[in-house]
């Protein structure tokens, strides 16, 4: 978790990057940000709130991490942070660089030098990386004499951070850990701000574990599974249901006890063997086979995570536990399913 309670700003620079394909232009100040107290408060709020996500990224090149340019800029920060400003610089005209595609926005970019944030309960320095592409037109009245006024501005709406991320300075030599929003471009030729500019990838901590084994698990019983052996919906359901409940009351994930728990048999657990190694090796993913568990990717699976029978036009069967209380059939008038209960409301 990370969290900002006692964090502060030291140092804050502002440009103005524009879109290269329609000949807008890159505007670099000269001066770091100078701003009152009360404006600052404002700033880390808009800069911070959004950072709610326990995924979790790291920068990275190729060949050579030395070669991402953010990496090595912000490096340059961490070692001096009084040189913010100088590599404030060096940073947008890299994020200019990569601002080609028509649909990318100009807009402020800030950078900011945060102290005493703490990341897993570890208290760190990062740098802030933030983009505000969308203006907002605003109201202002004005009381002239004895009438009021009303005019209109246009300006950033303090509770909607377009893209930003946060640089805590651990694990510098994995490419350190980086936070990551982006509300804005969510086609794939826009991603410019993850992919050309910070160009990261995610970081292998229990939050990557989880999230991309319960993703590998359930592909395998509504995709493979079905394929390979003949399985109800209603099995299916079974055992989604019985994955969750895994991933939900244990703490530590282990290979084995899974097999033996929600697997149980044998073809099954050989079967998904295989369509794991072909799963990770498509994907370019490491699974570990144990694991601490993250409640947070959990959480986000679960909404993934739906147990329904979807029956022609006509019905919707929820299947929440219990996989005796419903059979499959079929007779002289069609296929059934005949569900068992205890009380209804």
């Amino acid at each position: 978790m990370q969290y900002f309670e006692g964090a502060s700003i030291t140092h804050i620079c502002v440009h103005k990057v524009g879109n290269q394909s329609e000949e807008e232009y890159l505007t670099l100040s000269k001066k770091e940000l100078a701003i009152d107290p009360e404006v600052k408060d404002l700033l880390a709020a808009y800069f911070i709130k959004p950072f709610k996500s326990e995924e979790y990224f790291q920068l990275f090149h190729d060949s050579d991490l030395a070669l991402n340019e953010v990496y090595t800029y912000i490096s340059a920060i961490f070692d001096k942070p009084e040189q913010t400003l100088t590599q404030s610089k060096h940073l947008a005209q890299h994020l200019y660089n990569q601002s080609t595609h028509p649909n990318i926005k100009g807009g402020e970019f800030y950078v900011v030098y945060f102290k005493d944030c703490i990341l897993d309960g570890e208290t760190l320095d990062a740098v802030g990386l933030f983009k505000s592409e969308n203006k907002e037109t605003f109201l202002k009245i004005l009381l002239q004499e004895d009438a009021f006024d009303i005019e209109s501005e246009e300006g950033i709406n303090i509770n909607k951070l377009d893209k930003g991320c946060i640089i805590y300075n651990k694990e510098r030599e994995q490419g350190y850990v980086v936070s990551v929003v982006d509300n804005t471009n969510k086609s794939a030729e826009a991603r410019y701000w993850t992919d050309e500019f910070l160009h990261i990838r995610q970081r292998q901590d229990q939050y990557y574990n989880t999230d991309n084994t319960m993703a590998l698990y359930k592909n395998y019983v509504v995709k493979q599974l079905p394929e390979e052996y003949n399985v109800t919906k209603a099995d299916q359901a079974d055992l989604l249901n019985r994955t969750l409940s895994f991933f939900k009351e244990k703490q530590h994930f282990d290979q084995e006890s899974f097999n033996e728990e929600v697997l149980h048999h044998k073809e099954y657990i050989d079967s998904f063997g295989r369509f794991k190694q072909e799963y990770a090796n498509e994907r370019d993913l490491e699974i570990a086979d144990n694991f601490s568990i993250s409640p947070a990717a959990v959480k986000r699976q679960n909404r993934s995570y739906k147990s329904i029978i979807k029956l022609d036009k006509n019905f919707h069967i929820y299947i929440h536990g219990d996989r005796s209380r419903i059979e499959h059939g079929e007779d002289d008038k069609g296929r059934f399913y005949k569900l068992y209960f205890n009380t209804e409301s």
